[in-house]
């Protein structure tokens, strides 16, 4: 066994991506203030073709240089845009036709592995603060809200590491 090269591996350069049909998927970053955690987001909505990033409330904006370790160049490929208030972007995709779904532990929620999106919908996933998950005021407003099963002593993973895990699931599942 070998090691696949870069160059055989055939990625998209930015043009390409922006050109390529993407998966039907907004992520949402409600307050997010790490810019790592920004940058890991940026990384992974451009490893699964994800349609575009709204960064809402105290979410940094590229270009910034911390954002960069983490975004290796994503934020040139992602689309991007950034809204005042979280509510503002639910409001802008409710009009366009997203589903939109709170990815938090929730009364009436449902756990991700038991989750299968409609290949016909758009969906956004709103991803929170990282000590105090989504608002309140944004769960108010959301149509579902999924959260991943833990078994450990912690209730709540990276948001980084939560954003890998639900938009492969959601992504494999809208292919």
């Amino acid at each position: 066994m070998r090691k696949i090269s870069n160059d055989e591996l055939g990625r998209k350069n930015v043009e390409e991506f922006r050109a390529a049909v993407k998966i039907p998927l907004v992520v949402v970053l409600d307050n997010v203030r790490s810019l790592h955690n920004v940058g890991s987001v940026f990384r992974t909505a451009d490893a699964f073709l994800c349609e575009s990033i709204f960064l809402c409330g105290i979410t940094a904006v590229p270009p910034h240089r911390e954002m960069e370790k983490t975004a290796l160049g994503a934020t040139e490929s992602v689309a991007w845009k950034y809204f005042k208030s979280t509510l503002e972007a639910i409001d802008d995709l409710r009009k366009n036709g997203f589903e939109i779904i709170a990815i938090e532990q929730a009364e009436g929620g449902q756990e991700l592995e038991n989750y299968l999106p409609d290949p016909q919908k758009k969906y956004a996933l709103v991803f929170g603060h990282e000590m105090y998950g989504v608002s309140e005021e944004v769960m108010g407003k959301v149509d579902h809200a999924i959260s991943i099963a833990q078994h450990g002593t912690k209730h709540s993973l990276n948001i980084s590491v939560c954003a890998g895990i639900v938009i492969h699931h959601i992504s494999t599942k809208l292919k």
